[in-house]
């Protein structure tokens, strides 16, 4: 599994085009802004993009979504909970913005346990509400690698002050589905840095 992580938009959000070395055939997770410059790296790199994959439905991730899938043919997909996200301003909190945001809507809707496959490799689909209703993660188990969206942090755990944010839920899917994953899991975040499984369990003050 090949990674190439680019921060898009205003904000730092982390997109990442994820791809399979010997097809070429791969993934781009969370396009929120920048399309032209994702799209160059894509071509540079002779991909076949399979799927756009929206962690959750805001809109510093979902910006490029329609510019990317209409130049690769690629299929959009995001958790059943946030689509309604992808078309609507006041749920994608870009209504409170001067832009306001909107994108096609999905052509897959994921659930809990689906599987996301893109040439020889896989991810698993985990439902991590908290952030937002659908918020998701994506884990590849052969390569000990998370993609955790705006669910885990470096040091930190995203918001959950926003119209379908819940910290008690967000608390409790990170315990329960994230750090029972080997502690040499490699945790991709949405902002920020990579971190691993081992150094938020040591550092998990604010889960307590």
């Amino acid at each position: 599994m090949e990674i190439f992580k680019m921060e898009v938009g205003e904000i730092g959000t982390n997109c990442y085009l994820v791809y399979d070395e010997e097809t070429k055939v791969g993934i781009i997770i969370d396009p929120g802004d920048n399309g032209k410059e994702l799209l160059a790296e894509v071509e540079k790199r002779q991909l076949k993009i399979k799927y756009v994959v929206n962690t959750h439905g805001h809109w510093d991730h979902i910006g490029a979504n329609d510019e990317v899938c209409a130049a690769t043919g690629a299929k959009l997909l995001i958790h059943e909970d946030d689509a309604a996200c992808l078309g609507e301003p006041s749920l994608n909190m870009s209504g409170m913005l001067s832009r306001k945001s909107s994108t096609r809507a999905a052509d897959i809707l994921l659930k809990e346990g689906d599987t996301v496959e893109f040439g020889d490799l896989s991810l698993e689909v985990i439902h991590t509400p908290g952030h937002t209703r659908g918020g998701i993660c994506l884990y590849g188990a052969a390569q000990h690698v998370l993609f955790s969206g705006d669910t885990l942090f470096q040091f930190s755990i995203g918001r959950t002050d926003f119209p379908g944010g819940s910290y008690t839920d967000l608390i409790k899917n990170i315990k329960e589905k994230l750090l029972i994953l080997p502690d040499d899991t490699i945790v991709c975040p949405g902002h920020g840095p990579v971190t691993k499984i081992e150094t938020e369990k040591k550092r998990k003050s604010f889960l307590i």
